[in-house]
């Protein structure tokens, strides 16, 4: 092999070398079993309901679409089209500990009555405010219908449906004691450190190499 060719794959080595050291995990998601016990206008109601929530990134932050993949509660009568209007709360643990707000559209055709109401998609933005590794867990369920309001409630611990790693905007990070000025130095900012610092080796190698070949001719003629 010649010298130009083992030194291309030398290079084209190290430079995906240094891009797995800057990748990072996007996202853990999993569908999580929630046992919504519903206090309804006509009395309580359970049901078990597999949640689904998934994360697009967004700017500076992420578009949560949380999904229900069986119907939660039932009405005494029709629902007609658009008379229905759900919301709900994700918890949110980890590094970041709070909540976010989603809802959805309301029905798009007529319930029956006395059928499982089908909840339509539920998104909204998360904007983290610390980096770190963070947990979406199902929350309260609200539906709105004819004028009443019923609500949901997970009633078996349910886990976490999405795990991911954030950076807040801004890189902005914490402490244990809850001190954001100092920076973080968890395994993520060491990747990305250690990926700048293969950059840079393997930039100073490339120019090395480039200043041999050119000088390559004028030694051997």
């Amino acid at each position: 092999m010649s010298y130009q060719k083992r030194t291309a794959l030398a290079l084209a080595s190290g430079l995906a070398g240094a891009a797995v050291l800057l990748a990072a995990p996007a996202a853990h998601a999993t569908v999580v079993d929630v046992n919504y016990q519903c206090k309804t206008p006509i009395g309580d109601k359970a049901a078990v309901s597999p949640i689904d929530i998934r994360s697009v990134r967004s700017g500076s932050g992420y578009k949560l679409t949380m999904s229900f993949q069986k119907g939660v509660s039932s009405s005494p009568v029709e629902l007609g089209k658009g008379a229905m209007n759900p919301s709900a709360v994700i918890k949110v643990g980890g590094a970041d500990p709070g909540q976010v707000q989603v809802s959805g559209p309301a029905n798009a055709a007529a319930i029956p009555a006395n059928s499982p109401i089908k909840i339509s998609d539920l998104s909204g933005t998360y904007t983290p405010k610390k980096s770190g590794k963070v947990d979406f867990t199902a929350g309260v369920l609200t539906i709105k219908a004819l004028g009443t309001t019923t609500t949901c409630t997970p009633a078996n611990s349910p886990g976490p449906s999405l795990s991911l790693d954030v950076t807040a905007a801004g890189g902005g990070a914490t402490t244990p004691d809850g001190d954001d000025s100092l920076p973080r130095t968890g395994p993520l900012d060491s990747a990305v450190a250690l990926g700048t610092l293969g950059g840079t080796v393997l930039l100073t190698g490339a120019a090395g190499v480039l200043w041999l070949t050119r000088r390559g001719p004028r030694a051997t003629g």
